[in-house]
């Protein structure tokens, strides 16, 4: 396939084309939409194949004998991630976000602290709150446009309340691919304050050149004991839509909480999600995932050179994901001035930093998982929204 097509949305029912005017003030007709992480590519054809030979078929039923799905997946984590699998550690969640709140309500309390390193994906934060949980912000540095762990400080900062840590690998929004000594110290400090783990590692097989994803399981295997691993087709095969997710639980009793949980809710999965995921881990996806990769590698080339050639602009190197981290503090104004050009000028829709948690304030999130004409396109935009700095 063309990854540089244009794909019209507009009009779709995408959230990110049709909601961005009514949430950003963003034209819907001139605007460009750089926020939700999905991406403006159309999934793997045989992707596309599955959900054809379920039309065809025509009927919609419960979907049954979820052995080739399993396979799918411990093949996947086989072969891209050196990570071996049992069909019965699975659970097929409504999505990752669904699966962090499952998580949360199988592990924790109300009242309970839930510990982030942030800025991270906000939607986590937005759960826990939901649930009656408590947000602890343990922030990262900022060591030269690279995010790192200070674990001192957050040895200070626990209380003894928290019993939960969600860890994001790699991360979103700053692109980092943790180093297996990380992931090591991170196991470390939760097993120093009795934490469950759990790592989302829904962005794993978006990595760039020169790096390399390490699984939390296989990085830290002596606390499995006290670990939730969750994965998904969603983010690397472009099928959010689908609402699918993977949380593995290697450890037993973990497993049977998570069990209850899910029985309890009712959940149960859905069989156009699990088509997908099915067709999507396989060799014909592995090869659409690699060939994406160099594209979205061409995209942060561009993106990174000219947003780093406005004064006062820079963006943080991705390592990971298709979701550029940009600081603005160099240029001395407000957010609101920033999101002012941005959104007015520009006219872009984005992320704002501060949803992200603390760290966040002085940056946006730019989504370059789009046609390489596009992306060129709002670099121009912003070059002149911001041409008065140069």
């Amino acid at each position: 396939m063309s990854f540089d097509e244009i794909i019209n949305r507009r009009g779709t029912h995408s959230a990110k084309w049709d909601k961005m005017e009514t949430l950003y003030g963003v034209p819907a007709d001139t605007g460009i939409a750089m926020w939700v992480a999905d991406m403006d590519f159309r999934p793997p054809a045989c992707v596309t194949a599955a959900l054809q030979g379920m039309i065809d078929h025509g009927i919609y039923g419960y979907f049954g004998d979820d052995r080739a799905y399993l396979d799918a997946i411990r093949w996947w984590m086989s072969t891209r991630h050196g990570w071996e699998v049992e069909p019965d550690w699975i659970f097929t969640t409504h999505g990752l976000v669904n699966g962090t709140g499952l998580c949360i309500e199988a592990f924790t309390q109300p009242g309970d602290g839930v510990v982030l390193f942030t800025p991270v994906y906000h939607a986590f934060s937005r759960v826990i709150k939901a649930a009656g949980r408590k947000v602890v912000e343990c922030p990262l540095i900022d060591a030269s446009g690279r995010y790192e762990m200070d674990f001192d400080t957050y040895d200070a900062m626990m209380t003894g309340s928290e019993t939960l840590l969600i860890l994001c690998s790699p991360h979103n929004p700053g692109g980092r691919v943790w180093t297996e000594r990380e992931l090591q110290r991170v196991a470390a400090f939760a097993k120093r304050h009795n934490l469950t783990i759990v790592s989302d590692e829904i962005h794993h097989d978006l990595v760039y050149p020169g790096h390399k994803h390490s699984v939390m399981a296989k990085a830290a295997p002596e606390i499995v004991d006290r670990l939730v691993m969750m994965t998904a087709t969603t983010k690397t095969f472009n099928i959010a839509g689908s609402h699918s997710g993977n949380v593995i639980i290697p450890d037993p009793g973990l497993r049977a909480l998570f069990a209850a949980r899910m029985a309890a809710l009712g959940i149960s999965a859905n069989s156009f999600g699990l088509t997908m995921a099915t067709a999507a881990y396989s060799e014909e996806g592995a090869r659409w995932v690699d060939e994406l990769m160099q594209y979205l590698d061409g995209n942060r080339r561009l993106f990174d050179e000219a947003i780093d050639a406005i004064p006062g602009l820079s963006s943080m190197p991705l390592e990971s994901t298709y979701l550029a981290w940009v600081d603005f503090s160099g240029t001395g104004m407000k957010p609101e001035e920033v999101i002012a050009r941005v959104e007015k000028q520009a006219q872009i829709a984005v992320n704002y930093g501060a949803t992200f948690g603390l760290g966040g304030e002085n940056c946006l999130r730019f989504n370059i998982a789009t046609p390489k004409s596009v992306v060129a396109e709002a670099v121009e935009r912003l070059q002149k929204a911001f041409s008065d700095l140069q």
